[in-house]
């Protein structure tokens, strides 16, 4: 059995378990296949939005991805836990180790060429949900409507022998409002690596990968 490749330092976010749209055994391939000294969750990990809803979905490969993440950390992956707004409820516990997990509100990352890298999840960046739990609330509802016609609509295209087409993407992409709500949720997390005396920022939140400069900045997102 071929072993799993090694780095640095890995990064992951916005994984939503507890959600019928995760795509946990995409990601349970990943894990095994990839090791790391160093494993970012940098937010939204387990969706407690979910929690206590009818019908809370939480199948095995959900709990095999936990169990996954533990099990790395024992065996000496130093694994941070930043929790973002879906799993904020481990906001009150920062500073503690839980399960050989750290949880943090915010790391100063140094990469292997010596830049430092704020990480950081980004929901107070957003000016949304940053400051409207109800109209957060309203978002995730349509985010998950979105989420159910992309799967439907993909549905139909596998049977038609068409590939996976991203319909959330293309539409957050394609509403002129949406293009700016992004562009100003870099800025603002540029601005705040700035302030920090970084040289760079890794985030997650919108759900929108992107690496590149933003102000000066190196803009880190791991998507989700």
């Amino acid at each position: 059995m071929p072993q799993p490749s090694h780095y640095r330092t890995l990064f992951l976010s916005d994984i939503h378990l507890g959600t019928p749209d995760c795509k946990a055994g995409l990601l349970l391939d990943f894990l095994r296949e990839h090791d790391s000294d160093t494993l970012y969750l940098v937010g939204d990990i387990i969706d407690c939005w979910q929690i206590g809803r009818k019908g809370f979905y939480w199948p095995q490969s959900h709990n095999d991805v936990v169990q996954k993440l533990l099990r790395k950390a024992r065996k000496g992956t130093r694994v941070v836990f930043l929790p973002g707004n879906h799993d904020a409820e481990f906001r009150d516990h920062f500073g503690i180790h839980l399960g050989n997990v750290e949880i943090r509100d915010r790391v100063i990352h140094e990469a292997a060429d010596g830049r430092r890298l704020l990480v950081v999840h980004g929901d107070l960046f957003d000016r949304i949900g940053g400051h409207g739990r109800w109209l957060a609330w309203v978002g995730d509802r349509a985010y998950g409507a979105a989420m159910w016609a992309n799967k439907w609509t993909n549905m139909c295209r596998a049977v038609l022998g068409y590939d996976y087409w991203p319909l959330s993407r293309w539409a957050k992409l394609r509403v002129g409002r949406a293009v700016s709500f992004i562009a100003d949720y870099e800025r603002g997390l540029a601005a705040e690596a700035r302030r920090s005396g970084v040289d760079g920022v890794v985030c997650g939140h919108i759900h929108h990968a992107a690496a590149g400069m933003r102000d000066g900045i190196r803009y880190l997102n791991a998507g989700d």
